[in-house]
């Protein structure tokens, strides 16, 4: 089982905000996750478009889970190493 850390989108059409999830590599985008650690929002104001908690990817990395290139930039852009 390979297990990523991606983006669920949530909302309604042309107002997306997206739940920043662990789940299968299987599952369908907006299924069911494993865990979710944060959130992204790209219509709110800079300070309040984006929360992870920093502590549970690095454990979900160190767990072997692979952040897909989004959630890498994001995590990159917000400064939280992945180690």
């Amino acid at each position: 089982m390979s297990v990523k850390i991606r983006l669920k989108r949530m909302g309604m059409k042309r107002k997306p905000h997206y739940r920043i999830v662990v789940m299968d590599s299987r599952t369908p985008r907006d299924g069911r996750a494993i865990e979710e650690i944060g959130y992204y929002d790209p219509i709110a104001a800079e300070d309040k478009q984006f929360k992870c908690d920093a502590e549970k990817v690095k454990q979900w990395v160190g767990k072997g889970a692979k952040p897909t290139m989004t959630v890498k930039r994001l995590l990159n852009k917000n400064k939280i190493y992945l180690g």
